[in-house]
């Protein structure tokens, strides 16, 4: 069991604080918030034995290892602050808003012998871990292509606090790209090169959810993005992100094989269904999953990340990969700005497939 602190306890800290609880690794000591009121909500939810102010978080000496929960923004500076006085940090995502302050953060972990995490821990969980274990055994044979598509009508009809989402670090794919892109290196690799196109759809929008309710958000971030990655195997894939679509009857994610194509359940979760039809078949079948935690397991990075600490081993969803994942999906709106391919100058090893037992204990 390792001591941590989380920083950050809006819409997203229930689901982590929540499912924490069922990780012998992970021993929640204290929580802090700007708001010193939400932190204390959370204690009292969830029996946090300690509030602090974020400072006193990142020196308290009990604490491990900092769980940042923070809005994009704030990741990268917290990250950078816990690390210097000697903590692993795990951070939600994406690893930061623009590839230099993700770098440092990087350099600083690796230069201190640190552990750093980012989520998303979905790709640790059993429908990806499944597709990652059909494609290794040839189920579709050499992978060819795949599709990624995450459209949605926007979050300002459902978040509590939605301008996040239209700013700098916000935008549907440093949002919810990390989930897509994540899955893709996770099955076929590191990126080589991306193209992409890029736009603001309305510089200004309307908040239709509560409690900011007829509030508008000045727009910062392209909301509706579309290219191709190259993968370092060869693979192409195609994508689309946007936060301006109403409606669509696209696939969260498929995987093109010599042999076959793999329907990838959806990114965002952590179960099925995962769907395959082979070369010979006429119509498609489910797949069993073959790995355990298929419901909402959210902390599940942050207690491989504990057990990679005991093991002395690299965690699967490492800084690499979170810096290998900014850089993919930063890469989208350079190409767009410049008109021509970015090739990539970061790369990573794909997560090393999970046990399937879990992680046991």
């Amino acid at each position: 069991m390792m001591k941590v602190g989380v920083i950050g306890c809006g819409n997203i800290s229930p689901v982590y604080l929540r499912v924490a609880q069922r990780f012998p690794e992970i021993e929640v000591f204290a929580v802090a918030d700007a708001v010193p009121e939400l932190a204390q909500e959370r204690a009292r939810q969830f029996g946090v034995p300690h509030v602090l102010s974020v400072d006193e978080l990142i020196s308290h000496p009990e604490i491990e290892i900092v769980l940042n929960l923070t809005p994009p923004k704030a990741h990268a500076p917290l990250n950078k602050a816990a690390l210097q006085v000697g903590k692993h940090v795990y951070c939600e995502k994406p690893f930061g808003v623009n590839r230099d302050e993700a770098r440092e953060v990087l350099e600083i972990a690796e230069q201190k012998g640190l552990y750093i995490g980012c989520a998303p821990d979905t790709v640790l969980g059993a429908g990806i871990q499944t597709c990652l274990k059909l494609i290794r055994e040839g189920a579709i044979g050499e992978p060819v292509g795949a599709g990624a598509f995450m459209l949605s009508p926007g979050h300002e009809r459902w978040h509590p606090n939605p301008e996040f989402f239209y700013q700098l670090g916000g935008g549907p794919m440093l949002d919810m790209g990390p989930y897509y892109i994540t899955t893709l290196i996770t099955l076929l690799g590191a990126a080589r090169r991306v193209a992409g196109i890029s736009r603001i759809t309305r510089p200004a929008r309307l908040i239709i959810s509560e409690p900011k309710r007829g509030q508008i958000i000045q727009v910062e971030t392209p909301t509706h993005i579309t290219g191709a990655i190259e993968f370092a195997n060869g693979a192409i894939a195609t994508v689309i992100m946007s936060f301006d679509v109403w409606a669509h009857q696209l696939p969260c994610i498929e995987i093109y094989g010599t042999e076959g194509t793999l329907g990838v359940p959806d990114p965002n979760g952590f179960g099925g269904p995962v769907l395959l039809r082979q070369a010979n078949d006429t119509e498609w079948r489910e797949v069993e999953l073959t790995h355990p935690y298929a419901e909402q397991y959210r902390s599940l990075g942050l207690a491989e990340m504990i057990r990679a600490i005991q093991e002395g081993r690299p965690n699967r969803l490492n800084g690499r990969l979170a810096y290998h994942t900014l850089d993919v999906m930063l890469a989208f709106n350079d190409s767009s700005a410049a008109g021509r391919h970015i090739e990539l100058e970061s790369t990573c090893a794909p997560p090393e497939p999970m046990p399937t037992e879990g992680l046991g204990g």
